[in-house]
């Protein structure tokens, strides 16, 4: 009995890698332009390269990064909740047509806002530096803001403007989640870039989700049992 505990916690853990593993190869799958502008923004020459580059970069993440991300929000809801899984790629696919459209709103909006949100940093910082802290932090909750949007569209069928809205008060509302959400999402980036590297490839986007989806859902869970009682 023992023995065939421990072959279960093995292939239990060996699931998980796999799942881990496939859905964050994929993302980064189908954002490889995006990946390719990026170092080449890392590595450039000039600032004229970074000035031609930045603008086709800002263009692509709507219709790459946020329908990709999506999806793997989706696809990590359905091991959370316990549903039934259907095939790792087939789900990721599944979920990137159907949700395509519907991410990509979401993410014109979202993008215009990080893009004034990265300019105004970008200003202050050279000219107030008070300020640039003020606007850094709005940047945190602007990134908890959009995983809790992802979130939400993953587990509820809500509009565009609904969407928007619940995002809004789930982030300022909860500062329990918004905490969690950026101190888990923070270490796991510090150990992927300083320490792990190996697991840029292959689990940090999906540790990142998982992590984020996990307390958006106990929050939700909580919330519920406390309406029924």
């Amino acid at each position: 009995m023992k023995y065939s505990g421990f072959m279960r916690g093995v292939y239990a853990i060996s699931m998980w890698v796999m799942r881990f593993s496939v859905i964050n190869l994929l993302w980064l799958l189908f954002q490889l332009p995006i990946i390719f502008i990026l170092v080449s923004i890392l590595y450039a020459n000039s600032e004229e390269d970074i000035v031609i580059l930045l603008p086709i970069l800002i263009i692509l993440i709507p219709f790459l990064f946020f329908p990709a991300t999506q999806s793997m929000f989706s696809t990590v809801r359905d091991w959370l909740v316990n549903e039934e899984e259907k095939g790792l790629i087939q789900s990721y696919i599944k979920y990137y047509k159907e949700n395509y459209k519907k991410s990509m709103k979401v993410a014109i909006i979202l993008t215009i806002v990080w893009v004034i949100w990265g300019f105004d940093f970008y200003y202050f910082s050279k000219e107030n530096v008070v300020i640039m802290f003020m606007i850094g932090f709005l940047g945190l909750l602007l990134y908890v803001y959009t995983v809790n949007a992802f979130s939400l569209n993953a587990h509820f069928h809500l509009s565009l403007a609904e969407l928007l809205k619940r995002s809004l008060i789930i982030s300022i509302g909860s500062p329990v989640l918004t905490l969690i959400i950026l101190l888990s999402n923070f270490l796991v980036l510090v150990i992927s870039i300083y320490k792990l590297s190996f697991l840029i490839p292959f689990f940090t986007g999906t540790l990142i989700t998982f992590l984020s989806f996990s307390a958006f859902y106990r929050q939700y869970v909580n919330l519920s049992s406390s309406k029924q009682k």
